[in-house]
């Protein structure tokens, strides 16, 4: 599974900003762990950010959402839209979570 986890500011990017580097810091500890493929600003960024995740389920991509420094300040939610991938480029045929049967090109 893969899901798509677009990060909403609940007030301004201005409110956000004192959060910002616990933030980043937690992106960064998520993309070593493996968990998000792609993550960045919204164009434009003032409507918050968007995250791909893979190797976990719901409720952990749910869990992993409610541990984001924006959330636990209350300057950001999150929208995550779970996608079980029908068609794969050969160039993720290794994401975690992918089916191999379902590389195509």
């Amino acid at each position: 599974m893969l899901h798509l986890m677009m990060v909403e500011y609940t007030d301004s990017a201005e409110a956000a900003e004192p959060f910002v580097a616990a933030h980043v810091e937690y992106l960064e500890r998520r993309h070593r762990e493996g968990t998000f493929l792609v993550s960045g600003q919204t164009v434009p960024a003032e409507r918050g950010g968007a995250i791909v995740a893979c190797g976990v389920d719901r409720a952990t991509a749910e869990r992993i959402a409610a541990e984001d420094p924006f959330v636990v300040a209350g300057v950001a939610r999150y929208e995550i839209t779970t996608i079980d991938p029908g068609r794969v480029h050969p160039a993720l045929a290794g994401v975690p979570g992918m089916d191999a049967s379902r590389v195509r090109g």
